[in-house]
């Protein structure tokens, strides 16, 4: 139980980092996104490309009888935009792939091989870094705007986030 606590402490920390970045981050799922808190921490990107017929994203805690952590619960209400979406995924076990998670608006597009990801996964990067935007209003936004119960939960104080930018 020592080592679960410290995973879930350390996922945590990973959690909040990734969320309090003052920039817009991308996630290329090549293969599965799953146990581990695999799709968690996709989720925990801005963006997220997913290749269409390979791979899928799946939460497990339903299926092997686990409750999720606070820090997910507030990712997957601040990330996968349906209830009927949240749903499938964390009471049903779906295990969703390239197409299906557009469709639920879970991932941002899906691609059908690993050079087509990669490159379009590189050209939403090449794209976003070409905005240039400030950084501290964009954190700003993310915390105050998108994520508000999230940052709450992972203890990050929009106001704290953006004073250390």
């Amino acid at each position: 139980m020592e080592r679960v606590a410290l995973m879930v402490d350390q996922f945590k920390h990973a959690e909040a980092e990734l969320i309090s970045l003052s920039m817009p981050t991308v996630a290329s799922v090549q293969g599965h996104a799953a146990a581990a808190a695999g799709m968690a921490l996709a989720l925990c990107h801005e963006y997220v490309l997913m290749r269409s017929g390979r791979g899928l994203m799946y939460m497990s805690e339903v299926d092997i009888g686990m409750s999720f952590l606070d820090c997910f619960s507030a990712l997957f209400r601040a990330k996968v935009g349906s209830v009927p979406a949240q749903r499938a995924v964390l009471l049903g076990g779906a295990k969703v792939k390239g197409e299906e998670a557009v469709r639920m608006g879970t991932v941002d597009s899906a691609h059908g091989s690993e050079g087509e990801l990669s490159e379009a996964t590189m050209r939403l990067g090449e794209e976003l870094a070409k905005r240039k935007w400030d950084g501290e209003v964009y954190g700003e936004i993310r915390k105050k705007s998108l994520y508000p119960d999230l940052c709450n939960i992972l203890g990050l104080d929009p106001v704290k986030v953006i004073s250390k930018l």
